[in-house]
């Protein structure tokens, strides 16, 4: 018997103020999740789109095509007579430095990725 007193409650009318205020607030609620909703659904869209009109991706310069479980092979040209001193890689440049036959140093730069020669420089000192 201790429950009387809610149920009188529940079955009295909202005061047409409240009322009024609870509809307005039950309408934001579903204008504002509706345009949540749509938002989402433009972005999920633009997603799907955007899958399947992707192109491909070429393989990058860097990347040199080699079959599974083989090294990748090539050669590097040196002047005849010229000695290796160093070398050092650094992500696709490979510089080695090198004593040549009339005793001068030079450093060549080679670009692994395009096999090919991007430079040469010759050390001297003053």
């Amino acid at each position: 018997m201790a429950r009387p007193l809610a149920d009188d409650e529940e079955d009295k009318p909202l005061d047409p103020n409240v009322d009024k205020l609870r509809r307005k607030l039950i309408r934001f609620m579903v204008v504002n999740l509706g345009l949540l909703f749509f938002a989402l659904m433009v972005v999920v869209a633009a997603l799907v789109y955007k899958s399947y009109t992707a192109k491909p991706t070429a393989p990058i310069a860097g990347d040199i095509q080699t079959p599974a479980g083989e090294p990748q092979s090539g050669d590097i040209v040196l002047p005849v007579g010229a000695k290796v001193l160093s070398q050092s890689l650094s992500g696709d440049r490979l510089s080695i430095e090198a004593e040549l036959t009339d005793g001068s140093r030079a450093i060549f730069v080679f670009d692994i990725a395009e096999r090919r020669m991007i430079g040469r420089y010759t050390l001297r000192l003053q």
